[in-house]
């Protein structure tokens, strides 16, 4: 059962692009958050100093608003009693309880350098195989700094309880899931210079925040136990948790921007997906709600929960996205697709922006284009000057009789008073019935002569779309061409 208004969040490093795998998490909890009127809050792991730059923090809050996914708290939405939302603000809060863990015997200073715990750890797991290693427990019990060392040098690492126990959490997803004390070892909460790791970091940041629950990938399971052995020593309930599984890209392999591109959100916008096929994508890739697949914005906040997401690994599909796009190029507003067109023509050099013929182009288009690009490519020939024939069509369709056809078609389009689909389909249909032949031996001409091959959307509409003055040019230079 949701608790009421529950506080989620989605908790990003910001590294440099919003993952695919991390907006699916960050519309899960999204999505939990808008059901039962809870709050959806953004917070920035940003400990990562070298990457963690203003631009890598523009890039996940420029995906996110791209997808929708606005936050009702964090950066730019701040709560003075939760905030601040980057965890480089809050590392006196991270000493401070670092500190009183210390002073209970919960934590402890560890003096080992890096190198000598690689030095440990490869001749443990040379001996006994990869992942081995545990910390021995050098540092349990120093009351002082051995000689050379000073506080500052320390790490803090968590004190793991003596004896035996097992530690478990009941995930909404996965289920119960149980680890011994033995499997964990006294592991790192701070380094020296004070940055926290991930697994200290978080438990602070979510239990001062109020976040009742936790979803993200299946990766970070493993981590879960040691943060309920935290959440244990300093008295506070854990929230809950939910552990979504994994993406995996075409080779099957985890979705990753080094040996997959399209695990970066805004490749996705340069390519020409729009954000709700892709949020339509990344929901079906570990959630379901019977055999629905084109699933809106309204509908998500209606029906998801965590017992619709299941354990198994989804696997990206990019045709399965290109279909679902065109879903949505015939789901939405034509008004709206032609807005998100226009960028796309004026990289191509046209000037687009306000040009009547837009909506009639996404009408005309939307049926055989799979993206805003492949839309925009097609879309060059209603907009540039000139046309090139196609050889083996202008062969077959601008000769003989059919030039003929043409000559007749081109005196009656010249002499329209209005240039809209009827009176221009309805030349074709005269010219043929004169001539007492199919309309198509009227049509395959003109539509060669305007754009060059023999396929087209309907006639009327493709005359429409070049428009009176650049449609008889070409007529005539088709014409020309055939004298």
């Amino acid at each position: 059962m949701a608790p009421s208004k529950p506080r989620v969040r989605f908790a990003p490093s910001p590294t440099g692009y919003l993952h695919i795998g991390g907006a699916r998490t960050a519309l899960f909890n999204y999505l939990y958050a808008k059901r039962y009127g809870g709050t959806f809050v953004l917070r920035m792991e940003d400990t990562d100093q070298e990457r963690s730059t203003p631009e890598s923090v523009q890039a996940i809050t420029d995906g996110l608003k791209w997808l929708g996914l606005d936050w009702d708290e964090g950066p730019g939405k701040e709560d003075p009693k939760y905030g601040p939302y980057f965890q480089t603000q809050r590392l006196d809060t991270y000493r401070k309880h670092a500190d009183q863990l210390i002073a209970e015997g919960k934590a402890f200073r560890c003096y080992c350098t890096r190198e000598e715990i690689t030095q440990r750890r490869e001749a443990v797991e040379k001996e006994k195989g990869q992942g081995s290693y545990k910390y021995e427990g050098t540092c349990h019990d120093l009351k002082a700094p051995p000689p050379g060392k000073t506080l500052q040098d320390a790490v803090i690492r968590f004190r793991m309880p003596a004896g035996e126990g097992t530690v478990s959490f009941d995930d909404k997803v996965l289920g119960t899931i149980t680890k011994a004390y033995s499997d964990l070892d006294d592991w790192v909460m701070m380094r020296a210079d004070g940055i926290p790791l991930y697994n200290y970091g978080c438990v602070i940041d979510d239990h001062l925040m109020e976040i009742d629950l936790v979803a993200r990938g299946q990766e970070h399971v493993n981590s879960t136990f040691p943060q309920l052995m935290l959440y244990q020593a300093l008295g506070w309930t854990p929230p809950a948790f939910a552990h979504l599984p994994l993406i995996l890209g075409p080779d099957r392999e985890k979705l990753s921007k080094r040996k997959h591109p399209e695990a970066d959100v805004m490749l996705h916008k340069r390519t020409g997906i729009m954000p709700e096929a892709l949020l339509n994508f990344v929901i079906r890739l570990g959630w379901s709600h019977g055999n629905d697949e084109v699933i809106s914005r309204e509908q998500m906040v209606e029906w998801f929960d965590f017992d619709g997401v299941g354990s198994t690994s989804g696997v990206w599909n990019p045709e399965k996205l290109q279909w679902l796009n065109q879903q949505w190029f015939k789901l939405l507003p034509p008004a709206v697709v032609a807005e998100r067109l226009v960028p796309f023509l004026e990289a191509r050099g046209f000037q687009a922006k306000g040009d009547s013929r837009l909506e009639p182009l996404v009408l005309a288009l939307r049926e055989r284009s799979r993206t805003l690009d492949e839309m925009a490519n097609t879309a060059t020939i209603y907009f540039k000057s000139g046309v090139t024939l196609d050889e083996k069509a202008a062969a077959k369709h601008l000769s003989g009789d059919s030039l003929n056809l043409l000559r007749q078609a081109r005196e009656k389009l010249a002499a329209l008073p209005a240039w809209t689909v009827e009176p221009l389909d309805g030349v074709v249909k005269t010219v043929s019935e004169a001539a007492q032949v199919g309309m198509g031996k009227v049509a395959q001409p003109i539509r060669v002569a305007i754009t060059g091959n023999t396929t087209s959307p309907g006639i009327g509409e493709t005359l429409l779309l070049v428009g009176r003055e650049e449609a008889l040019k070409r007529i005539d230079a088709a014409l020309a061409r055939g004298t």
